[in-house]
């Protein structure tokens, strides 16, 4: 490893030991004792990194962490807190700081941040691991605010805050979590994600932080639970407004403290973890209903990003069309239909409350209806969503009667909605309440194509 990195600390001891770890790590170093001094030295020379305490004679490193963002932004700096000060590393992630690492400094954690700092700087914004026969993730479509999120993606893989991605259902957020990371300096460690509210109450610990054989009963082996899987790279939660509240205090010190503690064990395991999480649902209106906790909030949503639905870049819908009919007929084994030109407008026209899923469940149903590999208009069969009806309620006066099977689909699908609002969306309790079989209420969901 080589590079030269710029040290900021008062401490005198401090500034030996960050001295001494880098050197032999192979880094040449330069050391100041406050922000002027520090301020000179970016002057003079060229860095790699930089290392800088938060509290300085002169000010706050924060200050350092603004100069190095709006003069050097391909600089990583990472900042020093004091232990358990939680508001500091926000705020200095927030400013720009590719990390931070809290004093006593642990001399592991410093060196795995050393390796991200200097990964990130080899090609920023693409990815670092080994070139393999494995695609990487892409954005289909070319609309503005297409290109805006690619450029955020890519800004955002170079440093360690945690990310919190918004949007509909459906829009693709696991895809831009995925990039995010693929992009990054932990692209060649796992990308681990998890459905927060697909896992059992009574489990969340031990799916979290793992268990010893033993600990409760069918526990017949040692689990590394997930923290410890996605160790070195990457956990995105996935609907983690869905978590509940006993859990939540448990992930709020397991991000604070960059440690866990097993089910069954006494002692915490320290685990280097980047968060990306993700909802389609308002985490401030949970907090509003305390149904979701504020400290977790902040520290989740340090940085936040929005997914368009699919009727804001309607224009993207014939790319994002032709890219879904190649992968349902790579699954299918056959030739990709293609849409003809009435059958392309009726899916722009759409409003798509269930965005790009919703698409690729159109496009899969219409290649199979399809007497040839021309999909027509008519193989789409496109319902008129909530949405647009109440955009122009005169059309619903235009629309023939609804047939007895629809009537009873609509009956069902509400029945199914109901159960699955009382359950918190939980499927195997909303089954129950149903007095149906879990297979059953998957089936019924896929059919009446509810999201």
């Amino acid at each position: 490893m080589t590079g030269k990195a710029l040290i900021v600390d008062d401490e005198a001891d401090i500034r030996a030991l960050l001295e001494i770890t880098l050197s032999r790590m192979g880094l040449d170093t330069h050391a100041a004792a406050n922000l002027s001094e520090a301020r000179e030295a970016l002057t003079q020379g060229q860095y790699d990194l930089c290392l800088t305490d938060m509290r300085l004679p002169d000010g706050l490193g924060i200050d350092l962490v603004q100069d190095i963002q709006a003069s050097h932004p391909n600089l990583p700096v990472a900042v020093i807190t004091a232990y358990g000060n939680a508001e500091d590393a926000v705020n200095s992630l927030k400013s720009g700081a590719f990390d931070f690492v809290t004093k006593p400094v642990d001399i592991n954690t410093l060196r795995r941040l050393v390796s991200s700092a200097l990964s990130s700087n080899e090609s920023p914004g693409k990815p670092s691991s080994p070139a393999s026969d494995t695609p990487q993730p892409q954005l289909t479509g070319d609309t503005a605010v297409i290109q805006d999120l690619r450029r955020m993606i890519a800004k955002l893989a170079r440093n360690q805050a945690p990310v919190h991605i918004c949007g509909e259902s459906g829009t693709g957020k696991e895809l831009v979590a995925t990039m995010i990371h693929a992009q990054g300096p932990r692209a060649s460690k796992p990308f681990v994600p998890v459905n927060c509210g697909a896992v059992p109450t009574e489990l969340m610990e031990s799916e979290f932080f793992g268990h010893t054989k033993g600990s409760f009963t069918g526990a017949v082996s040692d689990s590394p639970g997930l923290f410890r899987s996605a160790d070195g790279g990457t956990l995105f939660l996935d609907e983690v407004g869905d978590l509940p509240l006993h859990m939540q205090v448990k992930l709020l010190r397991a991000i604070q403290e960059r440690k866990i503690r097993p089910v069954g064990q006494s002692h915490e395991i320290p685990v280097d973890v980047r968060i990306i999480s993700a909802t389609h649902r308002s985490l401030q209106q949970l907090i509003s209903e305390g149904k979701f906790r504020e400290d977790l909030y902040y520290r989740l949503n340090v940085i936040e990003i929005d997914v368009p639905a699919l009727r804001e870049r309607r224009d993207d819908i014939p790319a994002l069309a032709q890219t879904l009919l190649e992968r349902i007929s790579q699954r299918h084994g056959q030739e990709p239909a293609h849409l003809s030109p009435d059958a392309l407008n009726t899916l722009i026209q759409h409003d798509f409350p269930g965005n790009i899923r919703e698409l690729e469940n159109v496009l899969e149903r219409a290649s199979a209806l399809a007497e040839n590999e021309t999909i027509e208009s008519a193989d789409l069969r496109l319902q008129t969503s909530l949405r647009q009806l109440e955009a122009n309620p005169r059309s619903n006066e235009e629309l023939p009667p609804s047939s007895i099977d629809d009537s009873l689909a609509d009956a069902e699908r509400a029945r199914i909605v109901d159960a699955l609002e009382k359950t918190r969306y939980n499927k195997t309790r909303a089954a129950e309440l149903l007095g149906i079989s879990f297979r059953s209420l998957r089936y019924r969901l896929k059919k009446l194509e509810i999201e």
